[in-house]
């Protein structure tokens, strides 16, 4: 607050100082413009495009994904599991739950017997329900 003295009138001058505010939200964006990007779940997969309607789906759901050069991930984990061990891996994930559902994300480039092969060796480990994730095509 400043006060300034006018010849013989004395008044209280108000100002908002914005310069702080701007400061801050400018630190704000920055912050938001880095982890936006990092928000992204899943391993980078070239899905396939699909007219289909969208899954259900809930944050307990198990997502598989499998990429060109035949690794394949379990959720967001960034250890490839060998195919030998995939069985073992779902068995052990599948054991106690009610709801055996599994999610693939398959790259558009694999081989379909990749794929194929995947799906079965998750039927053999007591998936009940398997889920292709992919992407909405362009209207």
């Amino acid at each position: 607050m400043k006060i300034h003295s006018n010849g013989t009138h004395n008044r209280v001058l108000s100002e908002i100082n914005i310069t702080p505010f701007v400061d801050v939200m400018l630190v704000l964006l920055i912050i938001f413009m880095v982890t936006a990007p990092l928000l992204q779940q899943g391993l980078p997969v070239n899905l396939p495009k699909a007219q289909s309607p969208a899954l259900k789906r809930t944050k307990t759901d198990v997502i598989l994904t499998v990429q060109t050069n035949d690794r394949i991930f379990l959720g967001d984990d960034r250890r490839a599991i060998p195919l030998t061990n995939l069985e073992s891996t779902l068995q052990s994930i599948y054991a106690n739950k009610e709801e055996k559902d599994l999610f693939i994300k398959a790259d558009t480039d694999l081989l379909y017997g990749t794929v194929v092969k995947v799906m079965s060796i998750a039927k053999k480990a007591g998936v009940d329900r398997i889920g292709m994730l992919t992407q909405p095509e362009a209207q």
